[in-house]
């Protein structure tokens, strides 16, 4: 008999594909769920869109034997009675365990679908919506190529800053494209969600490597069916926000044995090739990363969404509503009526210590510098920000001493300066900024990394200032949240590469 011959392809594995109801991957994924989760999950499956996909065991039609006394979960003879069986048990008590062994040694004892398994993933991330860690990109486009189509491919193509173009996506065209950059010895899954409290639309890629280029090495064969194997296999999301020209990828996260570096390989996988999908003949995409990075999606959507707040942060979130009519150009403020609580029974109040002023004062500051955002109760906390600073440690030299000069030199009109001192002030610091970029042995720059942790950064930075413990006045606009980062590097007080601001 001549030896087999398999070819690689590039193909997806199907939705039906089943994995055995007794693998270790099963029993997490449904495990992990709560009660009314899995019930609901269950009758999720036994819809009309989902059951051709998530077909359970049933009695064979005109099978008229007793049914096996030994079996705990007898099957049932339709779909419909099926369903009223769950449908029943949502009004019993019991425990998820009981749920969990009656789907997988009874309704669907002959495996779970990749398709099931996808939707148990899904309603996890609903309930838990803090499990997974996402980074924030920006779709930006690039110039179109100017050389020949030969040369095309081999010409680095620059980001377009003028252009407003943005991708059209559309679900069964990017999934097919987007599996053209798939190597042909991984093989992946995909399926779409759409929660019902967030504005994004979410893909889940099942990813499983092999180390042989045959789609073969991808099924073990039991009692004649083909069941898939989950060694090395690993689970990355992606999320498209309504109506923004954004994504956020999520870390892949391992079934099976992990190997050190590969989920950073698969990342960065993922980030090269969804661009590639995104384009078009002519019209070619790029993504570039915003440093934020957070566990809760309305953070991201708050500084990456589509709403009028991804560039109203901090101080400037008063504006973000539209209710509000406050605008600086109004010529007198808008007071509101005195009540007639107020008019009657006005006391005089005593003087405030100034220990209650320094209070007062504080809170002052922290509404403006934070305006409506960074509040306990707003639900977009982030849980970490990192920051590295560079800026030389600071030494005596002549700045010091110019700015002195200028400020105080001329007692008639402190404020006006001449020309020749202006220019040498910006001299002085085009100067610095030189050197702060190339490192000498004369300055000394110590490194120096803040790190801020907790459930929501910026509301404790806010608390920190009305209580007085921050400077709100001096402190830097990305401890307020305005710069929409939660990592980067700090130089001169501006954090680097966010709309022109820092380097």
């Amino acid at each position: 008999m001549p030896p087999r011959i398999s070819v690689p392809i590039k193909a997806r594995l199907p939705s039906t594909l089943r994995v055995n109801a007794s693998h270790p991957s099963v029993t997490k994924s449904l495990g992990r769920l709560s009660r009314e989760a899995l019930l609901s999950l269950a009758l999720d499956w036994l819809d009309e869109y989902a059951i051709q996909n998530a077909v359970p065991y049933l009695l064979p039609e005109g099978d008229e034997e007793d049914e096996d006394m030994d079996d705990l979960y007898p099957p049932c003879r339709s779909v419909s009675e099926l369903r009223q069986l769950y449908v029943n048990m949502r009004q019993l008590k019991g425990s998820k365990r009981d749920v969990v062994s009656r789907i997988t040694e009874g309704d669907w004892r002959h495996g779970l679908t990749l398709f099931q398994l996808a939707m148990a993933d899904f309603a996890y991330l609903d309930e838990h919506q803090t499990s997974q860690r996402w980074s924030s990109y920006q779709i930006l486009p690039l110039q179109p190529p100017t050389r020949s189509t030969e040369e095309e491919d081999e010409e680095v193509l620059k980001v377009d800053k003028e252009s407003l173009r943005v991708p059209r996506f559309h679900p069964a065209t990017f999934l097919q494209q987007l599996q053209d950059q798939i190597l042909p010895d991984v093989k992946a899954h995909y399926h779409f969600h759409r929660t019902a409290n967030l504005p994004v639309l979410l893909l889940r890629i099942f990813v499983v490597h092999s180390g042989v280029n045959d789609s073969n090495a991808l099924h073990t064969k039991s009692s004649g069916q083909e069941e898939a194997s989950f060694d090395g296999s690993k689970t990355v999301y992606l999320a498209f926000p309504d109506g923004a020209p954004a994504i956020y990828v999520s870390r892949p996260t391992a079934t099976g044995g992990t190997v050190p570096g590969d989920s950073k390989s698969l990342q960065t996988l993922i980030v090269e090739g969804v661009p590639k999908a995104l384009s078009r003949a002519r019209e070619r995409y790029t993504l570039k990363s915003t440093n934020l990075q957070s566990r809760n999606l309305w953070a991201l959507l708050d500084k990456r969404g589509s709403g009028r707040t991804n560039a109203a942060g901090g101080g400037w979130s008063i504006y973000v509503n539209e209710k509000e009519q406050k605008t600086p150009l109004d010529s007198a403020l808008t007071l509101p009526p005195p009540s007639k609580d107020d008019s009657k029974g006005r006391k005089r109040e005593w003087p405030m210590s100034q220990a209650q002023q320094e209070e007062k004062r504080a809170k002052v500051i922290a509404e403006a510098r934070f305006g409506d955002s960074s509040t306990m109760d707003d639900g977009r906390g982030v849980e970490r920000v990192e920051v590295v600073l560079q800026d030389p440690f600071p030494q005596q030299d002549l700045t010091g001493d110019l700015e002195e000069d200028v400020d105080g030199g001329s007692g008639d009109n402190p404020r006006r300066r001449s020309k020749v001192d202006t220019v040498l002030l910006q001299a002085q610091s085009t100067l610095d900024d030189e050197a702060a970029d190339t490192t000498t042995s004369s300055t000394w720059t110590p490194p120096v990394k803040i790190a801020f942790t907790g459930s929501h950064v910026f509301a404790g930075i806010r608390q920190l200032v009305e209580a007085g413990m921050v400077d709100g006045e001096r402190m830097p606009g990305w401890m307020t949240g305005e710069e929409g980062v939660t990592m980067g590097v700090v130089r001169h007080g501006r954090i680097r590469g966010f709309k022109g601001s820092g380097l």
